[in-house]
């Protein structure tokens, strides 16, 4: 099967036919090395274990794994469950979970030859993921400020989505329109994403980047070095409530009380129709090791962690919300309802 043009500069999630690459991210920005996951069981650990990390790249992995399981003859049943286990809050591995779920359903009732109709509904997801990027980035360029500065929260680029990227697709896109701009990134503790994912990224591309602590973004804003603060999401809840990697709610706060615009840019599935507010978002909770260690133990025995990958930001202190579909500006319930055209 031949892969889409734009899949071909995809180099960290490549569909092989009969396998899945991966690039693993626990490794970045000191080696570049590839996992090859040859079923749905791998494809979950890789998720699981974060050598693959952000919602929409997690769909995109979950539903090649899918198409991997089924196609070796397990059970479709054992296969999803496999999968939909693998992290509980990014919704996107549900939604291309489910989506491949009706794909099988439709083929078999069809006579399709089901292994060639999930790998090209797998492919469809990664490719519809990389239109919908660039189209928010176009969306969204005009909100970046030229000649400012811009700060953003772990990683949004082309490692957390089929590619080019979510937030940082915004930033991309306005410098492709020639603004020029600074990015603070923040560290993004305990895993540093904004350290060693992001950062890398940018600096390939060739951003001006300065990397800060997570607790000097409040005090950065308020010495009036932020202009906007460009996120991500995981989940967005029907009333707007927004989860995203730990430390967003924090900075949503700090932008408040600094009059900084506060921007999510997320893909409309993205969205869970299903939750009524982020309240209701399950919260995924990781292993204390994550935070005992920077290189070596630094925190002395008996102290316990408590280790939450994720916040909820309330829809009240979003300034708007880029989509593949335009800008939702004040999100509450019925502009949410109105922008995803749900009665």
């Amino acid at each position: 099967m031949v892969l889409p043009k734009e899949l071909e500069g995809a180099y960290h999630i490549v569909w092989l036919g009969e396998a899945l690459r991966l690039l693993d991210q626990r490794l970045l920005p000191y080696e570049e090395r590839y996992l090859v996951c040859c079923d749905d069981e791998e494809v979950a650990r890789a998720i699981r274990e974060m050598a693959v990390r952000g919602a929409p790249a997690i769909g995109i992995a979950a539903a090649y794994g899918f198409a991997l399981g089924v196609a070796r003859g397990r059970d479709w049943r054992e296969v999803s469950r496999s999968l939909r286990g693998s992290r509980p809050t990014a919704v996107n591995l549900f939604w291309a979970l489910d989506r491949m779920e009706r794909r099988l359903a439709e083929a078999e009732r069809k006579g399709e030859d089901v292994r060639e109709a999930l790998a090209s509904e797998a492919i469809s997801i990664h490719l519809e993921d990389v239109r919908s990027n660039l189209r928010m980035g176009d969306n969204g360029s005009h909100l970046v400020p030229d000649g400012g500065v811009v700060l953003t929260h772990c990683n949004t680029g082309h490692l957390a989505t089929g590619g080019y990227g979510t937030a940082l697709g915004v930033l991309r896109s306005a410098k492709r329109r020639g603004k020029r701009f600074l990015v603070l990134v923040d560290e993004t503790r305990p895993l540093l994403q904004g350290a060693r994912l992001t950062a890398w990224e940018l600096e390939r591309d060739g951003f001006e980047v300065v990397l800060i602590c997570d607790s000097a973004a409040a005090f950065a804003m308020r010495r009036g070095m932020v202009e906007a603060v460009f996120v991500g999401a995981d989940r967005i809840a029907l009333n707007g409530d927004v989860a995203n990697k730990i430390g967003t709610y924090g900075l949503a706060i700090a932008a408040r009380a600094n009059g900084v615009p506060f921007y999510v840019v997320a893909p409309t599935s993205t969205f869970d129709a299903g939750v009524a507010s982020g309240d209701r978002i399950p919260i995924e909770e990781r292993a204390p090791h994550e935070v005992l260690t920077i290189g070596e133990r630094t925190l002395p025995l008996g102290v316990s962690v408590w280790n939450p990958a994720f916040d909820v930001t309330p829809a009240e202190l979003v300034t708007a919300i880029v989509t593949e579909r335009g800008i939702l500006e004040r999100p509450s319930e019925p502009s949410v309802r109105a922008h995803l055209g749900l009665p």
